[in-house]
């Protein structure tokens, strides 16, 4: 069965399963109350055990990212910021405590990370991507992902996700769909405009790099006194 219908028959279900949960509390109240770790079931089918990460190479980790982050990418999911049909669908109807729980669940997870993939590329491509994630491209007016994302790429309180751990399937898939356009966030969008600037070779180098980077065990550390190098909205849409 094809990774995608495989991926949407898991959320479908997990679907299912919620609302059962829902019914049979409302049917009976002394019932028990699932646990937080039962009631993500759906999440941890595609993402993994504790948000780990899933084994496609698709599915990024979730568990340890920081729960402003997460809460914020909930909210774009079940409001149409981002489009991904399963995981649109599974959000449409869960309110912001519910998904504010979510997020506090993931957030608080930190299973050891996967040992990163050997990149396979040449010397010259992975070059390219260590000078964009650490140094940017100042001619292009292009900021480098540690402006943002921290110096160690591990992530900055309260909402700015780590980029080490994640697979390069994914980390190019996102940096694609922010420059098409299919993924959005809040105004102004800070990464739509830099993932506009990058060409498709930049996009490839610096997932290249990222993906074969090992991670930080570390919690992501509080955000610096410093400005962004660009406007974000994102940074105001914490909870």
């Amino acid at each position: 069965m094809p990774a995608l219908c495989h991926g949407w028959l898991l959320a479908l279900w997990g679907v299912v399963l919620m609302l059962a949960c829902h019914v049979a509390q409302a049917q009976n109240s002394d019932q028990r109350v699932p646990a937080m770790a039962e009631r993500v079931a759906a999440c941890t089918a595609c993402h993994g055990a504790e948000g780990r990460a899933g084994p496609d190479g698709y599915y990024p980790r979730i568990a340890g990212k920081p729960e402003a982050y997460l809460y914020n990418q909930l909210r774009n999911f079940r409001d149409g910021r981002r489009r991904y049909p399963p995981m649109n669908y599974l959000l449409t109807n869960l309110s912001d405590d519910y998904l504010r729980q979510i997020a506090r669940h993931f957030a608080e997870q930190h299973p050891p990370y996967s040992t990163p993939s050997a990149a396979n590329s040449s010397a010259a491509t992975l070059e390219r991507g260590r000078l964009l994630a650490l140094q940017g491209a100042p001619q292009r007016r292009l900021p480098a992902c540690a402006a943002c994302h921290g110096q160690a790429l591990s992530g900055l309180q309260p909402a700015t996700p780590g980029l080490l751990g994640l697979p390069r399937d994914y980390i190019s898939a996102q940096l694609g769909a922010w420059r098409n356009g299919a993924r959005r966030a809040h105004a102004p969008d800070c990464m739509a405009d830099v993932a506009q600037a990058l060409t498709p070779d930049d996009i490839n180098a610096v997932s290249t790099w990222l993906a074969s980077q090992p991670p930080s065990t570390a919690p992501p550390p509080d955000q610096p006194a410093a400005p962004w190098p660009v406007p974000c909205g994102s940074m105001g849409a914490a909870p």
